[in-house]
């Protein structure tokens, strides 16, 4: 059995850090004005381009758990720390299009700067990169090939983004070279937005954790598949499903959405996310769907119903409430009702609000879910879902996977 690693985290400022103009493209590197930010930034680039061994950074999505893209046992690595299963596939991360030429594509021609992305992606990738959109793209030919299979879950496709979070930028590009990264939890976990957390998930699996504070999307990328007709959003994630139909041209008026289906054990997985059970607590999760058409006093009574009748997962245990925008108004009465209700037991009621807004929820989502489970140690973690538009999409598909589909319709 192997010795626990010694997991140092070290602090690195993002404002310190300033790229030139156009840097996602051409590749140039940035300067980092802060020194222990600069050091440490090039202790994990040492590890990441020198070693087998993998860095967990945070991303403007969710902290990612990296290793080189280019290495096999790097990326053994990532799928060990994380107890994840090895066809799952991984997203490659770059710092610019011309590290993705240079280091995948093994190309190193002048000329269009975009020659190795399919056209249809390139509206998308003009106007959300960097940022938290993942694209699908094919595998090299065998001759050159340098990207390990291992991280393409035996598929002829490999995803791919550049985030927009400066210190991943700077960390894949000082290292130059692709980073594999998925979220860096324990597999199945909710996903990290605080290095804590990662801390929390990984302490003694892995090296170095860069503290860059929280993450501001607070969900994982949107993957899209522009390969297949009609291309297809695999993931919704940070850029929202109308942005895709807004941003992306003609190709993608007729976007299909696949995020709802559930693959068989036998099926091949294209991207995360699509397979296995993710983002759960150790907590049991109930999804609660208000009726939009309900006043509040009818959300009142049907709150009265939904907490009286789910006594098993409620008497003597505690319980964590969180609400979004239809139950918020009336957590006055949903708090004061189930004190009463439940007045002479062990109950305890952690009530709170995720946000007013989707971008807010979205943001909120997984912080709040760890906090319930790690931090208050409940045992029933009752949130209110949102309808499926907008940020809702990426809210509802990590909810249902949380909950299993434990969902209840109020």
């Amino acid at each position: 059995m192997s010795q626990p690693l010694r997991t140092e985290v070290l602090k690195v400022d993002a404002l310190s850090i300033v790229f030139p103009e156009n840097a996602h493209i051409d590749g140039k590197l940035p300067e980092v004005n802060d020194a222990p930010s600069r050091d440490a930034l090039l202790k994990a680039a040492h590890i990441i381009r020198d070693t087998e061994e993998t860095v967990a950074f945070p991303t403007e999505t969710v902290y990612g758990l990296g290793g080189s893209s280019l290495n096999d046992n790097s990326v053994r690595n990532i799928y060990k720390a994380k107890n994840r299963p090895s066809d799952n596939p991984l997203i490659t991360h770059v710092s610019s299009i011309d590290q993705l030429n240079r280091k995948i594509y093994n190309d190193y021609e002048d000329g269009d700067i975009l020659r190795n992305i399919p056209k249809i992606y390139h509206p998308l990738i003009e106007k959300l990169w960097p940022g938290p959109l993942t694209i699908l793209l094919p595998i090299p030919p065998e001759r050159n090939v340098s990207l390990s299979k291992l991280t393409t879950g035996d598929q002829p496709t490999f995803a791919v983004r550049i985030p927009a979070n400066s210190i991943a930028r700077a960390l894949i590009a000082l290292a130059d070279t692709p980073i594999a990264a998925p979220s860096a939890n324990a597999s199945t976990r909710p996903s990290p937005t605080l290095a804590s957390h990662v801390y929390h998930d990984l302490k003694g699996r892995i090296p170095l954790i860069i503290d860059g504070g929280a993450c501001n999307v607070g969900v994982e990328s949107t993957v899209v598949d522009g390969l297949c007709l009609p291309p297809a959003l695999l993931r919704p994630g940070g850029f929202t499903y109308e942005d895709i139909l807004h941003l992306g041209g003609e190709s993608w008026r007729n976007c299909k959405v696949e995020n709802k289906k559930t693959l068989s054990e036998g099926e091949k997985v294209r991207t995360p996310g699509m397979k296995y059970k993710h983002y759960a607590p150790s907590a049991k999760v109930i999804v609660l769907l208000p009726n939009d058409s309900d006043t509040q006093m009818q959300l009142i009574d049907k709150m009265k119903v939904f907490l009286s009748s789910h006594q098993p997962d409620i008497i003597d245990k505690k319980v964590a409430i969180m609400t979004t925008l239809k139950l918020t108004p009336i957590l006055k009465e949903i708090s004061l009702f189930a004190s009463s209700n439940y007045k002479g037991t062990k109950t305890e009621f952690l009530v709170s609000e995720l946000g007013a807004s989707g971008e807010a929820i979205q943001a909120n989502l997984f912080a709040a879910l760890r906090k319930a489970d790690e931090t208050d140690n409940v045992d029933t973690i009752i949130v209110e879902g949102i309808s499926e538009t907008s940020e809702g999409l990426a809210v509802m598909n990590r909810l249902r996977k949380a909950s299993g589909g434990n969902i209840v319709t109020i």
